[in-house]
């Protein structure tokens, strides 16, 4: 059965009128004051009561509270056992979550109630609903500027253990050997002894991490064969072959070796590392963590933000900028591809930016075009080669239609033609030819002149690399930078690099509340900085303060006086 507390609705008491006004205050202003005010009535309840029955078996724990403890866990980066305590005994909980109650039923979750309503909400997505509603709230209740954002990724790990390539086939034939014996005991028997003298008991596993450099091809070499023999026994078992561990056997054979030889006689051989691909298996813990060459295994974070280019702390500090799309992928997966999926969720909750900057990777022709028709100027280096090429036309400069004006030594054309989305530009001969950059130059001498060819999209390039050199793009560029103080806070503040879980639904779970946790902080630091700053909103006898104040200057003359046979002192 549903419960749902309706927090809009007026009370006729004050619950927390016990509290003292200074403590008071201090709720107020942190982020248990933000979050009862702006969020907690926002939260889509709605999309977790389908999964409850509305009017049959036991009441449900509250459900704004459900999805409350469920964010506040993971942006405080609580365990399981530190959340159930928080609830129970912080005030500060109790007052953003709107708990007078002194009741079990409305403090208190037991360990199981917590594990279901988390699995609940990881399974069905619900991270996206919380942060597009809390994202959009922010974002209307601080008037956020979204039309000037940056986007960068972080590099995040979930709770696996690294290992070799030795450790993830054993690790896997260990897995399998496990389910197979508890599941399927008789099988289990048929499998050779010394396989599972050597896989299955838990320390068997430590003699593999100990091996010697000078063995490791030798104990690869048996892993592997044991693996292929497993594969083999039981490939005709409808029954085993729906185990999910079998499958991680087959997976791992295919990524990590190479087959050859007859149906009946084949050969088992180890690829080389180069060979393998960066989406292989890492951790049959975890099989969707996937590996990075830059930064290793796990999975990375997408993080497009607001941001304000000024240089007045004072605007900065009451200015929000506010993380308006999250995405986690696999770390294996490349930067190039995230432009396109940024955009077309922050265009759905009109939150798409005007101007986006970004890194090289994101920089690629099709993003900016893609971008262009979009209606937003990505901002981004375009990608230099490490060798420059005799073909590179940066030096020229192009006109609008994408024709060449001069050449670098400031000659004209005297052949300008297009065909489709090729251009063609004709030199003089006689001066090409006694031109001094000859050599390294793009024009090739022709039948009639010196012709110049290229496309549309090298001439986009080259137009981009001649906008780079100018100080208006590096004035504009240079507040990407800012960026990665994002990912400094997203990790420090939430401890998003190390996550306590695993599998890619649990990681973006974890992942994108702590993004919105971020918000939040941010929020809280701005509301904290208005409120103090005497602004109008928030001080509305300020005007009436500061008259009162210059009167009480004017009567005391800085000194003592007695007005009506008391004594005023005053240090003003």
């Amino acid at each position: 059965m549903i419960r749902v507390k309706n927090h809009k609705q007026m009370e006729l008491f004050d619950h927390w009128s016990f509290l003292s006004p200074k403590r008071r205050q201090l709720l107020e202003q942190s982020w248990a004051g933000l979050y009862r005010k702006e969020i907690l009535c926002e939260l889509p309840v709605k999309k977790f009561e389908p999964h409850f029955e509305k009017d049959f078996g036991r009441p449900t724990k509250e459900l704004y509270t459900v999805l409350s403890v469920l964010l506040l866990q993971q942006f405080l980066d609580l365990t399981d056992e530190e959340t159930i305590y928080q609830l129970a005994f912080n005030i500060q909980w109790h007052y953003a979550l709107n708990l007078p109650e002194e009741s079990d039923s409305a403090k208190y979750f037991c360990p199981k109630t917590l594990w279901n309503m988390r699995n609940i909400a990881v399974e069905n997505n619900l991270a996206g609903e919380l942060f597009d509603t809390t994202t959009g709230k922010l974002a209307s209740a601080f008037n956020v500027d979204v039309d000037k954002q940056r986007i960068d990724s972080v590099h995040i790990k979930s709770n696996m253990r690294r290992l070799g390539r030795i450790s993830i086939f054993s690790s896997t034939i260990h897995k399998f050997l496990i389910n197979l014996g508890r599941h399927y005991n008789n099988l289990f028997e048929s499998v050779d002894k010394e396989i599972v003298n050597r896989y299955f008991p838990e320390k068997a596993l430590s003699c593999f991490s100990m091996v010697k450099p000078s063995e490791s091809k030798k104990v690869l070499s048996t892993v592997s064969k044991d693996l292929f023999d497993l594969v083999q026994q039981f490939k005709d078992n409808a029954d085993i072959l729906r185990m999910h561990s079998y499958k991680l056997l087959e997976r791992v054979l295919k990524e990590q070796c190479n087959l050859s030889g007859t149906d009946d006689n084949k050969k088992v051989e180890i690829k080389k590392p180069k060979e393998i691909s960066s989406d292989s298996l890492q951790n049959p813990s975890d099989p969707d963590a996937t590996y990075s060459g830059h930064k290793g295994q796990g999975y990375q974070v997408q993080v497009m933000e607001t941001y304000t280019d000024t240089k007045d702390k004072e605007s900065k500090t009451k200015t929000l900028n506010l993380i308006t799309h999250v995405e986690v992928e696999k770390a294996c997966q490349s930067d190039a591809h995230a432009i396109r999926p940024a955009i077309e969720s922050t265009k759905k909750r009109d939150l798409a930016p005007k101007e986006l900057e970004a890194d090289t990777l994101y920089g690629g022709d099709d993003n900016c075009e893609y971008a262009k028709e979009e209606g937003v100027e990505l901002v981004s280096p375009a990608k230099i080669t490490r060798n420059k090429s005799k073909n590179d036309i940066s030096g020229f400069n192009f006109s609008d239609a994408g024709h060449v004006i001069t050449c670098p030594e400031g000659e004209k054309p005297l052949l300008t033609r297009k065909k489709k989305k090729r251009f063609t530009q004709g030199f003089s001969p006689e001066k090409c030819s006694q031109c001094p950059s000859q050599g390294d130059c793009a024009v090739k001498p022709g039948k009639k002149y010196y012709y110049l060819r290229y496309e549309e999209k090298v001439m986009r390039l080259a137009k981009r690399r001649a906008i780079e050199q100018t100080d208006e793009f590096k004035n504009r560029y240079r507040w990407r930078a800012g960026v990665e103080a994002t990912m400094s806070e997203y990790n420090n503040r939430t401890g998003v690099k190390r996550l306590r879980v695993r599998g890619l639904k649990a990681v973006r779970f974890a992942a994108i509340l702590k993004a919105i946790g971020v918000n939040i902080f941010r929020a809280t630091a701005v509301r904290k900085a208005e409120k103090g700053s005497g602004d109008r909103r928030t001080r509305p006898f300020s005007d009436l303060f500061q008259i009162f104040k210059e009167q009480i200057k004017i009567l005391c003359n800085n000194s003592y006086k007695y007005v009506s046979g008391y004594r005023l002192v005053t240090y003003l």
